[in-house]
């Protein structure tokens, strides 16, 4: 069986590399086939100004990442001092690596160059409660450097019945809420934009659209074609191997809607590793840690299992030892 530690010992103990200082943008070769983590946790001190809000725009993390892995710091003042977890280890989404893919539950984007053995990662805003983003396979159609805006009925209708109505058209420019640069994709009315507020990204607040820091758009627009491919996902426990042993990452679900999800976790969990044909029946199982790193849900990949021995016999994909 493997050790337990306490949560964020043991997710920083597996991380295999902690490091301090200056964090390079979220660009990674890919992994070797067979193997899916990407990246390295790491650890910064918090500046006496610093907020969530600054410490993601400066490592390409969102704001409800920080909050997760880092439980009980003060999200708004943590302190001058107060050692910060940069949770900058991925484990790459199910299915082809190639085009755009978005995970709604871990609020990220990853893009695959064609014709490069690397990607990429960036933070996304999803929609909020009642303005759900798309579950879909879609492709970008258009490409647009400083957009305008023209706010559909129904936005312009929310934010009369607030007393902020809205003109006709936002012209380009720091007050437009697409920022400099906007994605148009193939389901009508969803774009993958930049932003005019700093606070946002890496939560729920958009209205259906995916918002992104604003360099990072930018630096998407210039890799990223049109007619490139764009998969949006839900997948909120996501398995991976890495050096032969295999990983769990863990984020809370959210359902159809992108709204908090009452699925019954574990069933959840399970169904991802069913999924994964090639590790569901050859594993040696610490279920106890896998009970864990669902509880937590701090996005870090977690070791949850090695392969297979051959002294220890299976049934139904768990090994004895372990139901």
């Amino acid at each position: 069986m493997l050790p337990r530690f306490p949560a964020v010992t043991r997710c920083l103990s597996l991380a295999a590399l902690l490091v301090a200082g200056p964090v390079a943008a979220l660009e990674f070769p890919l992994p070797p086939p067979g193997e899916d983590v990407i990246g390295q946790v790491q650890v910064i001190k918090a500046k006496y100004e610093d907020t969530f809000a600054d410490i993601g725009t400066a490592n390409d993390l969102g704001y409800l990442e920080l909050v997760a892995a880092n439980p009980g710091v003060d999200a708004w003042l943590p302190g001058a001092g107060t050692e910060i977890i940069l949770p900058t280890r991925f484990i790459l989404p199910p299915g082809p690596r190639e085009g755009i893919v978005i995970n709604l539950a871990e609020y990220r984007l990853y893009y695959y160059p064609k014709g490069e053995n690397k990607v990429y990662t960036f933070p996304l805003g999803i929609g909020r409660e009642g303005w759900g983003s798309p579950i879909a396979n879609t492709r970008v159609i258009a490409k647009t450097p400083n957009p305008t805006w023209t706010p559909p009925a129904s936005i312009k209708a929310e934010h009369a019945a607030d007393g902020d109505p809205l003109p006709n058209v936002v012209p380009a420019g720091p007050d437009n809420p697409l920022g400099p640069f906007k994605f148009t994709l193939g389901v009508p009315g969803y774009l993958i934009h930049g932003s005019n507020k700093k606070f946002g990204i890496g939560m729920r607040t958009s209205h259906g659209c995916f918002r992104m820091l604003n360099n990072n758009v930018l630096q998407l627009s210039k890799m990223a074609p049109v007619g490139v491919s764009v998969r949006i996902i839900n997948e909120p426990y996501k398995f991976g191997v890495s050096a032969g042993k295999v990983y769990l990452e863990a984020h809370t679900p959210l359902d159809d809607k992108g709204d908090p999800s009452v699925v019954d976790k574990h069933t959840a969990v399970i169904n991802a590793l069913l999924k994964r044909e090639d590790l569901a029946n050859n594993l040696r199982m610490n279920w106890d840690m896998v009970r864990d790193v669902v509880a937590a849900e701090d996005g870090i990949p977690v070791e949850i299992a090695v392969p297979l021995t051959a002294q220890a016999p299976v049934v139904s994909g768990m090994p004895l030892e372990n139901q």
